[in-house]
């Protein structure tokens, strides 16, 4: 307290300076029209700098819990998207009925990427949610985007998936004009470029055209972005364009993706499963 009064000793001149100033002003804009309308201006275009500052940060505050809410609405039309296209397949003949079950197979799991890699031969990423949450391996992954890759392994709480940005990952692919299927692969340190192979030369394909996943997915439903079209080459002797994608998914900025589930998929690997023993 007596530092206080101190303070006031010391400074009694300056205060008092400052006082009169204020008072000087409030004077001049009450008894002149012109700075009082001058203040009033002045005042307000601070006062609405000052709020829509407070508002921005805010509104910065709270992008965790926007992001969230926005990532739980977007797994509620992701599985509406799904399940609609597999009731309205497509190029199906107007004779096929699909079947309710097949239509509604699946159901997808919201997940936040806690870490990712773009700079190697073979890269993953590692997902907060893992076998407590009903994630196994072999599940696809997908992003607002596009197509991210597969569950590797799980712990109780993590789990572990292989990018598309992987040598050894592949997703069969469709482009959007054409109707041409093939797979896509990773071949280049370009994490923003995949290849698209097996697309015959002789069919039309054009800068920009849509990849999205097939109808030969049992990990992906169809429809999924996998690319675009970045540029296409044929060299004399092949019979096949070679044919570079842009990524849907931008890798560097991932926060949320969605683990899918396809509830038919061990039944359907089961159907398959004599078939690729008895090729091997």
């Amino acid at each position: 307290m007596l530092q206080l009064v101190e303070f006031f000793s010391r400074n009694r001149n300056f205060i008092f300076f400052v006082l009169l100033e204020v008072l000087s002003f409030w004077l001049i804009t009450q008894s002149n029209s012109y700075w009082g309308a001058k203040y009033f201006n002045t005042s307000n275009y601070y006062v609405a700098k000052t709020l829509t500052l407070s508002n921005s940060i805010r509104e910065y505050m709270h992008l965790k819990d926007i992001n969230e809410q926005l990532a739980h609405e977007n797994l509620a039309l992701n599985e509406q998207v799904a399940r609609l296209k597999e009731l309205n397949p497509v190029q199906a003949p107007a004779a096929y009925t699909p079947d309710s079950v097949f239509a509604n197979r699946f159901e997808f799991i919201v997940s936040k990427v806690i870490m990712t890699e773009t700079n190697r031969t073979n890269n993953y990423l590692t997902i907060d949610k893992g076998s407590a949450d009903g994630i196994k391996p072999g599940m696809g992954v997908i992003s607002a985007t596009g197509v991210v890759g597969k569950v590797r392994s799980c712990s109780e709480h993590y789990s572990v998936v292989t990018s598309i940005l992987h040598s050894q990952f592949m997703v069969s692919s469709r482009l959007v004009r054409s109707g041409e299927i093939g797979p896509a692969r990773w071949q280049s340190k370009d994490p923003e470029t995949i290849s698209l192979m097996d697309i015959s030369r002789y069919k039309k394909v054009l800068k920009g055209d849509s990849a999205v996943t097939s109808n030969y997915n049992s990990v992906f439903p169809p429809g999924i972005m996998v690319g675009t079209v970045k540029s296409t080459k044929i060299r004399p002797d092949q019979t096949f364009y070679d044919i570079d994608l842009k990524v849907a998914t931008d890798f560097r900025s991932l926060s949320y993706v969605y683990v899918v589930q396809n509830r038919l998929q061990t039944e359907q690997d089961q159907l398959l499963k004599p078939i690729e023993e008895e090729r091997q």
